[in-house]
């Protein structure tokens, strides 16, 4: 049986998922797994098709000190104790630059133009290219495949892609990109499953986690999102501020003696919720607590986010629906029921039963602009390119290869 397998590399954990390839191109998830605390407290945790668990394993911390070490105890695993010989692997790589506008084969020359985006993306890039790398050295032949979340908004306008500097800047790269393009490209296509009627018109789609982000939909296609340049900009997250005068980056540098790698952990690891509540970027936590400050956190994100709605929906001259994905989008009911009363003014009322629920459409039936709750599934979305690229790809060019 063929199989894909899908790799989404962070700075502590590697996630993995293997989906087998049936009948007609179709896809089935069979394996759901992960190594965290790399350099730290390691271990490999795995599921089935149906949540069983498959692995629950603890290893010394000296046997996976890298990405390439837990890649290679996964692989393992995969192969000894699943049998598993992937076909192919699909990789999430948050920047493409203007270069990529879809999927890309990938082989040591695109690698080498994805390392000049690592300034762009420094908690994501260098990670995301790290099991790759180690692929290519240990099985040269075996396909893969870089997937996007620049990829998605490429369809922007020239008016929505550019920044009011010099042309020569935005000539060498400096403009919009946008992310969690690929987030964005699956629940597009989810809308023309489950509102088929809505997918076509000016959709709003709310990524919300740990990373968070907003998204104008127009027939399918993305026309305008809150993040830009990097995945600083925009909403608050967890840990990064979101939208930021670039004066106080002049101020922390000019008066606070801040070098420009303080100012990058800064604004990647200490701001966002975490420095807002000075508690948790956990917005779990945040709820729970009763501290003045965390309430402070949990309203600006709310804030925030009905603000760059307005935005949005100026952008695409109206709004017909909106959308909540993503950890904190589809589980935090509250959260969700604040956000829709700031909707009130574009025509959506919560139906707080629906809510409660966690139902698709969490609207009343009353309401001008339905409100949807949609899981998104960014893993099936590469699983997809990849195989779509395979197939179109000539078989003189790709040679698939086994790992082992």
């Amino acid at each position: 049986m063929d199989t894909i397998l899908v790799v989404n590399a962070g700075s502590s954990s590697v996630k993995f998922q293997i989906f087998s390839v049936e009948g007609e191109g179709r896809l089935r998830r069979q394996i759901k797994g992960q190594m965290d605390g790399i350099g730290s407290r390691p271990r490999l945790r795995a599921s089935g098709a149906i949540g069983e668990s498959l692995a629950e394993r603890a290893y010394p911390i000296e046997a996976v000190p890298d990405v390439p070490a837990a890649m290679a105890i996964a692989a393992d695993w995969l192969r000894d104790e699943h049998r598993i010989q992937p076909i192919a692997v699909g990789h999430r790589v948050v920047h493409g630059g203007s270069e990529y506008e879809g999927p890309v084969l990938i082989d040591h020359g695109v690698l080498a133009r994805l390392e000049r985006f690592m300034g762009l993306a420094p908690l994501h890039q260098p990670h995301n290219l790290a099991p790759i790398r180690s692929i290519l050295v240990k099985f040269p032949t075996l396909p893969q495949v870089a997937c996007f979340d620049t990829a998605f908004h490429r369809t922007h306008a020239a008016v929505a892609d550019h920044y009011a500097i010099p042309h020569q800047l935005h000539a060498e790269g400096v403009r919009r990109y946008g992310f969690h393009g690929l987030s964005y490209e699956y629940i597009a296509k989810t809308l023309r499953q489950v509102a088929p009627e809505i997918a076509p018109r000016r959709v709003i789609v709310a990524h919300l986690g740990s990373g968070a982000s907003m998204c104008a939909l127009k027939d399918g296609r993305s026309v305008e999102s809150t993040m830009g340049f990097t995945a600083l900009d925009g909403l608050p997250m967890g840990t990064r501020p979101g939208q930021l005068d670039p004066g106080v980056v002049l101020y922390l540098i000019s008066e606070k003696g801040m070098s420009a790698s303080n100012v990058q952990k800064l604004l990647y690891r200490d701001c966002g919720l975490k420095g807002l509540s000075g508690i948790s970027n956990d917005m779990r936590e945040l709820q729970a607590s009763e501290n003045p400050r965390a309430k402070l956190a949990i309203d600006y994100f709310v804030y925030r986010i009905g603000l760059s709605a307005g935005m949005l929906a100026a952008a695409m001259q109206g709004l017909d629906a909106f959308v909540f994905t993503a950890g904190i989008g589809e589980n935090a009911v509250n959260i969700r029921g604040r956000v829709v009363e700031q909707l009130g003014w574009l025509g959506a009322t919560l139906d707080p039963d629906l809510n409660g629920r966690n139902a698709q459409v969490i609207s009343r039936s009353d309401s001008r602009i339905p409100v949807y709750v949609l899981p998104t599934d960014e893993e099936l979305m590469i699983a997809q390119h990849t195989l779509s690229l395979l197939k179109s790809t000539p078989a003189s060019t790709v040679k698939p290869a086994r790992l082992s």
